[in-house]
Protein backbone atom coordinates (compact mmCIF):
# COMPACT_ATOMS: atom_id res chain seq x y z
CA UNK A 1 0.00 0.00 0.00
CA UNK A 2 0.85 3.73 -0.61
CA UNK A 3 1.39 6.12 2.08
CA UNK A 4 3.10 8.93 0.69
CA UNK A 5 5.34 11.37 3.47
CA UNK A 6 4.10 14.55 1.80
CA UNK A 7 0.55 14.54 2.47
CA UNK A 8 -1.22 14.67 6.05
CA UNK A 9 -4.26 12.21 6.82
CA UNK A 10 -7.48 12.50 7.80
CA UNK A 11 -8.89 9.01 10.45
CA UNK A 12 -12.19 8.79 7.61
CA UNK A 13 -9.47 7.38 4.92
CA UNK A 14 -9.42 11.41 3.08
CA UNK A 15 -5.70 13.09 2.48
CA UNK A 16 -4.74 16.67 2.10
CA UNK A 17 -1.99 18.18 0.63
CA UNK A 18 -1.44 21.54 1.46
CA UNK A 19 0.43 24.06 -0.93
CA UNK A 20 0.78 27.61 0.36
CA UNK A 21 -3.47 28.26 1.41
CA UNK A 22 -4.75 25.39 -1.03
CA UNK A 23 -5.20 21.99 -0.33
CA UNK A 24 -5.65 19.13 -2.76
CA UNK A 25 -7.86 16.48 -1.52
CA UNK A 26 -8.49 12.87 -2.16
CA UNK A 27 -8.98 8.81 -0.46
CA UNK A 28 -6.17 7.27 0.85
CA UNK A 29 -4.77 4.20 -0.89
CA UNK A 30 -6.10 1.90 2.05
CA UNK A 31 -9.76 3.83 1.03
CA UNK A 32 -9.81 2.81 -1.91
CA UNK A 33 -8.48 -0.99 -1.64
CA UNK A 34 -11.08 -1.56 0.92
CA UNK A 35 -14.09 0.01 -1.10
CA UNK A 36 -12.79 -2.02 -4.32
CA UNK A 37 -13.27 -0.48 -7.80
CA UNK A 38 -15.29 2.83 -7.89
CA UNK A 39 -18.29 3.74 -10.53
CA UNK A 40 -18.88 7.08 -9.59
CA UNK A 41 -17.62 10.03 -7.55
CA UNK A 42 -20.24 12.66 -6.11
CA UNK A 43 -18.21 16.24 -5.40
CA UNK A 44 -19.69 19.51 -4.44
CA UNK A 45 -19.73 22.50 -6.47
CA UNK A 46 -17.01 24.91 -6.94
CA UNK A 47 -17.72 27.42 -4.07
CA UNK A 48 -19.04 25.36 -1.79
CA UNK A 49 -17.73 25.94 1.68
CA UNK A 50 -17.18 23.27 4.47
CA UNK A 51 -16.03 22.83 7.87
CA UNK A 52 -13.66 20.12 8.97
CA UNK A 53 -14.90 16.81 9.47
CA UNK A 54 -18.00 17.77 7.41
CA UNK A 55 -18.76 15.06 4.09
CA UNK A 56 -18.22 16.52 1.18
CA UNK A 57 -19.43 13.67 -1.02
CA UNK A 58 -19.58 10.22 -1.83
CA UNK A 59 -17.67 7.90 -3.84
CA UNK A 60 -19.86 4.46 -4.81
CA UNK A 61 -18.01 1.37 -5.19
CA UNK A 62 -19.36 -1.79 -6.94
CA UNK A 63 -21.05 -3.31 -3.81
CA UNK A 64 -21.35 0.07 -1.47
CA UNK A 65 -21.90 3.87 -1.13
CA UNK A 66 -19.10 5.69 1.10
CA UNK A 67 -19.30 8.76 2.71
CA UNK A 68 -16.08 11.43 1.74
CA UNK A 69 -14.99 13.50 4.91
CA UNK A 70 -13.29 16.57 4.37
CA UNK A 71 -9.99 16.69 6.35
CA UNK A 72 -10.20 20.61 7.20
CA UNK A 73 -12.25 23.90 6.77
CA UNK A 74 -12.49 25.48 3.68
CA UNK A 75 -13.82 26.46 0.33
CA UNK A 76 -14.13 23.99 -2.94
CA UNK A 77 -11.96 26.01 -5.63
CA UNK A 78 -11.57 23.13 -7.97
CA UNK A 79 -12.99 19.70 -8.95
CA UNK A 80 -11.16 17.06 -11.08
CA UNK A 81 -13.07 16.83 -13.63
CA UNK A 82 -11.47 13.62 -14.92
CA UNK A 83 -13.40 11.84 -12.14
CA UNK A 84 -16.41 12.41 -14.00
CA UNK A 85 -15.55 10.28 -17.08
CA UNK A 86 -13.27 8.33 -15.16
CA UNK A 87 -13.63 7.43 -11.80
CA UNK A 88 -11.35 4.30 -11.42
CA UNK A 89 -8.82 7.06 -11.45
CA UNK A 90 -9.40 6.94 -7.44
CA UNK A 91 -8.60 3.40 -7.83
CA UNK A 92 -5.26 3.03 -10.15
CA UNK A 93 -3.60 6.39 -8.95
CA UNK A 94 -5.34 7.87 -5.80
CA UNK A 95 -2.93 10.34 -4.84
CA UNK A 96 -2.12 11.54 -8.15
CA UNK A 97 -4.50 11.67 -11.34
CA UNK A 98 -7.63 10.38 -8.83
CA UNK A 99 -7.37 13.61 -6.45
CA UNK A 100 -10.69 14.90 -5.59
CA UNK A 101 -10.93 18.75 -5.03
CA UNK A 102 -9.03 21.71 -4.34
CA UNK A 103 -9.46 23.94 -1.71
CA UNK A 104 -8.89 27.58 -0.18
CA UNK A 105 -7.90 26.23 3.17
CA UNK A 106 -10.13 28.32 5.88
CA UNK A 107 -7.31 28.20 8.77
CA UNK A 108 -4.12 26.78 7.62
CA UNK A 109 -3.32 25.48 11.60
CA UNK A 110 -6.21 23.17 11.65
CA UNK A 111 -3.21 20.82 8.94
CA UNK A 112 -1.32 20.48 12.48
CA UNK A 113 -4.03 18.41 13.80
CA UNK A 114 -4.12 15.69 11.28
CA UNK A 115 -2.39 12.57 11.21
CA UNK A 116 1.22 11.90 10.18
CA UNK A 117 2.19 9.38 7.64
CA UNK A 118 3.40 6.74 10.29
CA UNK A 119 0.40 7.68 12.43
CA UNK A 120 -2.23 6.80 9.64
CA UNK A 121 0.01 3.81 8.45
CA UNK A 122 -0.16 2.58 11.98
CA UNK A 123 -3.60 3.01 12.28
CA UNK A 124 -4.70 1.16 9.34
CA UNK A 125 -1.84 -1.07 9.57
CA UNK A 126 -3.53 -4.06 11.91
CA UNK A 127 -6.20 -4.04 9.17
Amino acid sequence: MNFPEDVKYHSEHTWIKVDGETGIIGITDFAQKELGEIVYVDLPNVGSSFESDEVFGTVEAVKTVSDLFIPVAGTVIALNDALLKAPTLVNTDPFGKGWMLKIELKNPAEIDALLSCNDYKAGVGSR
